[in-house]
């Protein structure tokens, strides 16, 4: 694998950190900009709608420039929202922040993944992509626990200067490591023509398998920390333990994912989501035992992430004619899911399952994605069926 890959992950983590971790840090934003903790929460969800839309947005505007330069671009402006953030005392510019991040990042998702493709032979796809993505698991599991305890000892404000800290080395190696401008980088078709392509029934499906599938994930993620404390019944020192806990998961999915699905990727993505709408039922049921739960949160961090790294893959080998917009339609479902799943969950919090409630509605959503992949897969199977033309037997004389 080469090493540019690697550093695009380095990149990710950073990224994906601070995408994570204002929900360790929210009461302190509140209180040191005088605003409610409703009102800080909002930075949350910025940021997940610029990501969606800044994701096809981006990658239109920077579609001509070679992935070097536009990587470095988005990191910049990246790092510099985070210095404006770390020193403002005015919570209407943190919000701007938010959302100018989101769409740095979201660029460079976009390119950071057609690079990492770019970069491998045809049998390795899904592993660069695993390492990209793992990133992100891995934000999960350092990344996050530790803003959260540099806002408990200095303040929130020292979170913010540690991402945009931890992004200058990956820009520094991704100078050194990426290759410079050169005339395949260019894209091969128009953006009409990538945009025609990505119009295809099999992909838009494909796309909202992943919005489901994220949904799902981040529906219950989002609200682990009410179902281990009210439920399973462990204290509040347990919960950075749980999260850490899925982030190990995931990481281990996304690291096994990258190795079998450039080979079975149908059997990765159909068994990977059968097996995640039974572990949601049963952590919904069993999430009173803290032996089943936690093993239950390990198991479903490294399905969730697996799966979800693999339908990145297959977004990627169903449009193989829109190489640039790909990765920015798969970045813009992956934060649908992440978006939608939490209000989903939060909608559902007033049932009466209670704080079960938003895990049920994970199985809801993982059997929808799994009935779409079955209509994908009849579908694909009815195409590849040849066809037989049945003789007419002749006429007795």
């Amino acid at each position: 694998m080469p090493f540019a890959v690697y550093v695009l992950g380095l990149a990710v983590f950073a990224q994906g950190t601070s995408e994570f971790m204002l929900s360790g840090l929210l009461s302190g934003i509140a209180d040191d900009l005088n605003v409610s903790l409703g009102a800080a929460g909002l930075l949350t969800s910025a940021f997940a709608v610029g990501m969606v839309a800044g994701a096809p947005v981006t990658a239109l505007a920077g579609r001509t420039w070679p992935r070097r330069r536009a990587l470095l671009s988005f990191l910049g402006v990246f790092v510099a929202v985070h210095v404006v953030g770390a020193l403002t005392s005015s919570y209407g510019v943190l919000l701007a922040t938010r959302v100018v991040g989101a769409l740095a990042n979201a660029g460079f998702w976009g390119v950071a993944l057609v690079a990492a493709l770019a970069m491998v032979a045809p049998h390795q796809r899904a592993r660069a992509t695993a390492v990209v993505v793992g990133g992100v698991t891995v934000a999960c599991v350092v990344g996050v626990p530790a803003g959260a305890a540099l806002g408990e000892v200095w303040g929130w404000r020292s979170a913010f200067w540690a991402v945009a800290l931890v992004s200058v080395p990956a820009a520094a190696a991704l100078l050194v490591a990426l290759p410079g401008g050169r005339p395949d980088d260019a894209p091969k078709v128009s953006a009409t023509s990538e945009l025609r392509a990505l119009g295809r029934p099999r992909l838009l499906l494909t796309l909202l398998v992943m919005a489901l599938v994220q949904g799902a994930t981040f529906c219950t993620f989002s609200y682990l920390e009410p179902l281990v404390t009210r439920v399973t019944g462990f204290g509040a020192g347990w919960v950075p333990v749980v999260l850490a806990l899925f982030g190990v998961g995931s990481f281990a999915g996304v690291t096994l994912a990258g190795r079998l699905a450039d080979a079975r990727p149908d059997a990765v993505i159909g068994l990977g989501m059968t097996a995640l709408a039974a572990g949601w039922a049963a952590l919904a049921l069993t999430a009173a035992h803290p032996v089943a739960a936690l093993v239950l949160v390990l198991v479903q961090g490294a399905l969730a992430f697996g799966t979800g790294t693999t339908l990145i893959t297959r977004v990627f080998s169903l449009a193989p004619d829109a190489p640039t917009m790909a990765g920015s339609f798969a970045t813009a479902a992956f934060n649908v899911g992440a978006a939608a799943g939490p209000w989903l969950g939060g909608l559902a919090l007033g049932t009466a399952s209670g704080f079960r409630a938003p895990v049920w509605v994970s199985v809801l959503l993982t059997v929808a994605a799994l009935a779409i992949t079955g209509v994908l897969s009849a579908s694909s199977g009815a195409a590849r069926m040849p066809l037989t033309v049945r003789k007419r037997p002749a006429p007795e004389r």
